[in-house]
Order: C-alpha cells, then structure tokens, then sequence
C-alpha cells in the first residue's frame, strides 16, 4: 500500500513499537465491544486512532471490521485471502507466541510500552478468536471472511490474492501500476522470534536502567537527610 501512495497504512506496529498509547485506545474498543465496557467507538473515536491514515490493515483492526465499514461508508475494502492452514501455521509461530511469551508477560508488570501493549494484545486473542486461537482460529478466520463479502457492496470489495499482483489492486483504488517495482508478495516472518526476543532484552535493559536511576536519586536523598542530621 506504501508503493502506491498509502504512506500512512496503520498496522499492528503502530500500537506494538511505534506508539504503544495507541494499545490503550485499542483496549477500550475491545472492552466497550465484548464486555459493553464503555460506549462503542463512532467514527470519532476511530479518527482519534485512524484519522491520519490512508488505510488501515492487520490486527487489532480487523476484529473491528464491521465498525469500520460502517464508520466509513466511503472506504473501498481489500479483502486480502490466503489459504487458512498456511496463514494458522503461521501466526502460530509469530503473533500467537507473542501472545504466550513468559518474558512480554513478565515484562508487561514493569515496563512502559508492554505494559500497554501486552494485555490489548492477550485481550485481542482472548475476544476476537474466542479464547483458543489453537482451535478456534481457522473457524474465526473463515466466519470473518465470509462476514467481509456479506457486508460490503461488490463495488467496494476486492476479493484479492497477493499471487494476483499490481493489476488487480491498483485498477480497484484507481491507482497506476508501480512501473519498474515488483510486487512485494513475500512476506517473511522467520525472524520474528529472535526480533520479538531481541526487543524483549531492550525493554529489560531499559527497565533495569530506570530502577537504578531510581535507587541513585533515593539514595541522593537518603544522604542528604543524614547529612542535615549529622550538623
């Protein structure tokens, strides 16, 4: 989508690394939804979270996909598929782990950002996949799917494969093919697990490095207390 003009694509990196605060508008969305928590997003709601972007992909949002096509009648949706074992396998191994990593848990008790992230992330598979993403989740995913096709006008729909290419999709946004760009239809995800541990060790570090900031300043205080009391 960036190719093609939609810089500003929000994803779940936006709420993971780049603005964790956004984890907690998020939340609030989840709560209001499946534990009437709250009032339900409107559309001004959304554009406290969405307003500056040209598209919108990925988790969390896609468990608001009703909301959001309803928020904005005007938007064309992409509804990109693949087959439901492959894309299970996966998120499996990448968001799933996430989900189930001891060390984000632990860290969401101590740190800045995963103490935002983390429970959304947890809720997000507790409520949108229904508590058991090992069992549920190919069910989920085809129920969201057929959702998708029943709810958005055939002009405003795109039942597309990235095995499709530009054409397809840029005759459907009314925008020129790429010229001299391959299709980027290789999404890796090997490494998501050493990165995903790899950010782990940084937000340690930076709790670490705060608790000792920290104790330095308390124990800058102690002393000066005892010096008042030792004149």
């Amino acid at each position: 989508m960036k190719q093609l003009g939609y810089v500003d694509t929000y994803h779940m990196m936006n709420c993971s690394i780049e603005n964790p605060p956004d984890a907690l508008l998020w939340m609030d969305a989840l709560r209001a939804k499946y534990d009437g928590v709250g009032e339900p997003f409107t559309r001004k709601d959304w554009d406290k979270l969405l307003g500056n972007s040209q598209a919108v992909c990925d988790w969390p949002a896609c468990a608001f996909a009703k909301e959001l096509i309803e928020a904005y009648p005007e938007a064309k949706v992409v509804l990109t598929g693949r087959d439901v074992n492959s894309w299970h396998a996966s998120t499996m191994r990448t968001v799933y782990w996430r989900v189930t990593d001891p060390e984000l848990r632990y860290l969401s008790h101590f740190s800045w950002a995963a103490s935002m992230y983390y429970p959304m992330l947890k809720k997000f598979f507790d409520t949108f996949f229904e508590g058991d993403f090992p069992n549920r989740g190919k069910e989920v995913f085809t129920r969201h799917y057929d959702d998708i096709r029943s709810m958005v006008p055939k002009e405003k729909l795109l039942d597309y494969r990235v095995t499709d290419g530009w054409e397809p999709l840029c005759k459907f946004l009314g925008e020129p093919v790429p010229k001299g760009s391959p299709f980027p239809n290789v999404n890796d995800n090997r490494d998501f697990v050493s990165r995903s541990k790899r950010r782990n060790r940084r937000q340690m570090f930076n709790v670490l490095l705060n608790v000792a900031a920290q104790a330095m300043e308390i124990a800058m205080l102690i002393e000066k207390e005892v010096a008042k009391v030792l004149v």
